[in-house]
């Protein structure tokens, strides 16, 4: 999406793409709750955040004021492919799935047909994937700008083309490391019979300390008789 630049008059797509590539980092895809408003605040109006409620399927739940401009009502709540005409919407929601499975990166060049009171106009959406708080892609950053005179509402859109861009493997943080138990005290060993080998005593030759049947009592005295 570096074709995005101020001059071309997609400045605001510009820095919503800028704002969550900053966010991933190393990461394949940032975290909803890291969005912050005041990172794309020169383009609140065109953002949008939208949640994946089925297959094919993401309902607006932040929309900036263009894009309630363009349908001439408040657009919370509603699909998003509620802003497109009727021959558009399976290619946007096919692509809307493909950007949460992959997860990948999607851009569309749109046009505004040309009726009584809507003067035709172009206009460029991109969608960009997020993280939900459980960890799965089921959240994303949108941006859509028209240039041109909105007219009257609502304003629905074709697909002139579109283009899909999956995105590589990223480097997410690693769990935090478990702590090494502490080490159990030494024991001390434990004789087991039959395995350890017989302790091995030695005789000092002192008479006195054999067994108990050999001590001589200390109160007895030898007494030699010339008879």
């Amino acid at each position: 999406m570096s074709e995005y630049q101020p001059q071309s008059g997609y400045a605001a797509i510009a820095q919503v793409e800028a704002y969550w590539e900053a966010l991933r980092g190393a990461r394949m895809v940032p975290k909803r709750s890291e969005i912050d408003p005041r990172g794309i605040e020169g383009a609140l109006e065109n953002a949008f955040i939208v949640e994946r409620v089925a297959a094919g399927i993401a309902r607006l739940r932040i929309a900036g004021s263009h894009l309630n401009d363009l349908m001439g009502m408040e657009v919370r709540g509603m699909p998003l492919t509620a802003l497109f005409a009727p021959s558009s919407r399976q290619t946007v929601s096919k692509t809307i799935e493909e950007v949460f499975q992959a997860p990948g990166t999607a851009t569309f060049h749109l046009v505004a047909p040309g009726t009584e009171g809507r003067p035709e106009g172009e206009a460029r959406m991109i969608l960009l994937p997020l993280k939900s708080d459980l960890g799965d892609v089921s959240r994303l950053l949108g941006c859509i700008v028209f240039k041109g005179t909105i007219g009257l509402a609502p304003r629905r859109f074709e697909v002139v083309r579109r283009s899909f861009s999956m995105l590589g493997p990223g480097i997410d943080m690693p769990p935090a490391p478990l702590p090494e138990p502490e080490p159990e005290p030494a024991r001390p060993p434990v004789e087991t019979p039959g395995f350890a080998a017989p302790e091995t005593r030695f005789d000092s030759g002192d008479t006195t300390k054999r067994g108990k049947g050999n001590k001589r009592p200390p109160y007895l005295r030898l007494v030699k008789s010339e008879d």
